[in-house]
């Protein structure tokens, strides 16, 4: 059964009198470090001599110090830097600075999961991972509300792991929403498969070949992606609120009936299940990391791609206009 915490269930005594050092200050990182904060917490940041971001952190009034003197000073250690980025950070940063009974958090479960660092025995290792970017926790956080979270313990040194998670959960603003208990197996792979196969991988493509098939046909850019991109959040509010059966009946009759014969033509749900196997067997992870460790060129060269398609220039035409 689905085990759900909210504000009531949680207190954040087991992080008071604690200082927490966030390592990474980008969209997540500075959304945490501010909500943890102003939530009564002891918050410094941790982050290279040459990071751009330490200016940005320094006048959000935060104390800036290197990673490997942030995971010193620091009880709990928040690593909120990139996935790729964090085995290298915790071998020349964490490791050699982390003493017993001292807390790992994460906001994702891959680099544990995966075995790209491997904690000691005799500290907590959390996961507590908001379902949303950085800004919209930061968002819902000034709204009064917050962004569900999944919580897990990997290892529990203290007897504390587990209230130490939903204390910070609950310092970011989660529990408002509600602090989800699962594991860090079902998180890594869940998190990967959805943002891979449906929620941005799998929704790009499905935009962008909507899109093509309707130039290619000869219609203009501007109407085709009027039609298959720009009522995209019209859609997912629907959905949201009312569910995908629920959605249908708000639609037009006509739209429904289409969905109804011609969306499983457009899913190859086979491929799905190849993907969710790459991710399982850590190929997935294992291409990744090769991919940053050789200076990332594919990943450079997909990201051009996607920037100067002429989806992309539509939307930047039609925003001008539209605005």
């Amino acid at each position: 059964m689905l085990k759900l915490y909210k504000d009531k269930n949680v207190s954040l005594k087991y992080l008071k009198g604690k200082t927490i050092s966030i390592l990474g200050y980008g969209s997540q990182g500075r959304a945490q470090a501010l909500n943890l904060r102003e939530s009564g917490l002891g918050v410094i940041i941790g982050l290279p001599s040459k990071s751009k971001d330490r200016k940005i952190a320094v006048k959000d009034g935060f104390k800036v110090f290197s990673p490997e003197d942030a995971v010193k000073k620091g009880e709990i250690i928040s690593v909120l830097a990139p996935d790729h980025k964090h085995k290298e950070l915790y071998e020349q940063s964490i490791h050699k600075n982390l003493s017993p009974g001292k807390t790992l958090v994460f906001a994702h479960a891959y680099s544990i999961y995966f075995k790209l660092i491997k904690p000691p025995e005799n500290i907590d290792v959390i996961l507590v991972a908001p379902h949303g970017p950085g800004e919209l926790v930061r968002k819902l956080f000034l709204e009064g509300k917050g962004v569900t979270s999944f919580i897990a313990v990997e290892k529990d040194y203290s007897g504390k792991a587990l209230d130490k998670a939903l204390a910070y959960a609950k310092g970011i603003g989660s529990t408002k929403a509600g602090a989800i208990l699962t594991t860090f197996k079902d998180e890594a792979i869940g998190d990967l498969f959805g943002e891979q196969a449906v929620l941005c991988g799998g929704l790009a493509e499905l935009l962008r070949s909507g899109f093509e098939t309707l130039v290619e046909s000869g219609f203009p850019p501007e109407n085709a992606y009027l039609e298959c991109v720009h009522q995209l959040d019209l859609i997912v509010e629907l959905i949201k609120k009312y569910g995908i059966a629920g959605m249908f009946q708000k639609i037009s009759q006509t739209a429904e009936y289409g969905s109804y014969v011609s969306g499983k033509k457009v899913v190859n749900k086979n491929q799905m299940k190849n993907v969710l196997s790459e991710i399982k067997n850590g190929n997935f992870a294992r291409k990744w990391m090769k991919e940053y460790e050789k200076g990332m060129k594919n990943y450079k060269r997909m990201k051009r791609y996607w920037e100067s398609h002429l989806l992309q220039k539509t939307w930047e035409r039609l925003t001008k206009l539209l605005s």
